[in-house]
């Protein structure tokens, strides 16, 4: 699989998800403009060590071109900006990848909306759908402008999974419907211009902040499953880089459009493996293991 010759928009690629599709797209010789509003020089209100230039240097050293650009896409104007770059040194943009959230810690699991502190709930709203709502507004017409463009919406969850479960909050449950059925609105729009929005959804991610969670390491992650036995259906960040890489290298890709799918389901359709050789079907697991309370056993899973 090749990518070269191929630009890339990662939105929201300080870490997690968004780190590691910027890498896989690296891998496959894309590339790649990855941007966030934590930078060597200044961090976001996350506190985290985690940078875009990091990312950056990640996707290069994979085989890529990685470009760190800052960027906080409630900010129209920084939005535009960054486009006008790409289309300046690129002229084309043929993957954009919407994956801003920064919304954990905003989050307060379990609380009715009266409980759920407002302002948090409401600016968590804000930077899971408005941040994608004008990154597309603004990159789309770039994408569109050649057959082919891919537009990746990323979010927590299937739209089948969503649609059947209460997912923590009010104010999380509607971040995270909302960009499955936004990713469904684009590809209409998008369809007559010969391009395809999808949405996608990692499994359980060991994410930066996850394992910190869980007091281990990706080396150590195992650990963990003493204190909590499900997560080994777990994945790291490169899984579902693996499905946006695969995606963006296929030529039959629009067979997608509009569809809500996962890191695990397109392992099985593409025939790609984690890192470590499995290949966790999270969702799957979730409805028939873990939601059916049943004790944690990953065979048939991974």
């Amino acid at each position: 699989m090749t990518l070269a010759g191929t630009v890339a928009l990662v939105a929201g690629a300080t870490r997690g998800a968004g780190r590691g599709i910027a890498v896989e797209l690296g891998a496959a010789g894309a590339t790649v403009y990855v941007t966030g509003r934590t930078t060597r020089e200044r961090q976001s209100e996350y506190g985290r060590p985690e940078t875009i230039e990091d990312t950056a240097e990640l996707v290069t050293a994979a085989g890529g071109t990685g470009i760190a650009v800052p960027v906080d896409h409630l900010d129209p104007e920084q939005v535009r900006a960054l486009v006008d770059r790409i289309r300046t040194e690129q002229g084309r943009l043929d993957v954009l990848v919407n994956d801003i959230w920064g919304g954990e810690l905003l989050a307060e699991w379990g609380k009715p909306v009266w409980e759920h502190d407002l302002d948090g709930g409401l600016r968590l709203l804000h930077l899971a759908i408005d941040t994608h709502l004008i990154t597309a507004h603004h990159a789309l017409p770039l994408l569109i402008e050649r057959p082919g463009g891919l537009l990746v919406e990323i979010t927590d969850g299937t739209a089948e999974y969503n649609a059947r479960n209460y997912r923590l909050s009010p104010f999380y449950d509607l971040a995270k419907v909302a960009v499955n059925r936004m990713a469904w609105a684009h590809a209409k729009d998008l369809a007559p211009h010969g391009a395809t929005s999808l949405s996608l959804t990692p499994g359980w991610m060991r994410s930066e902040i996850m394992l910190e969670q869980f007091g281990v390491t990706e080396d150590t992650w195992r650990d963990a499953l003493t204190r909590e036995p499900h997560f080994a259906i777990s994945e790291t960040p490169r899984f579902i880089g693996r499905a946006v890489a695969a995606l963006a290298a296929d030529p039959d890709r629009a067979r997608w459009n509009g569809e809500s799918t996962s890191s695990g389901a397109l392992a099985i359709a593409y025939g790609f493996n984690d890192l470590d050789g499995s290949r966790p079907d999270c969702w799957r697991y979730l409805d028939e293991v873990q939601g059916a309370g049943k004790p944690a056993d990953t065979t048939g899973y991974r």
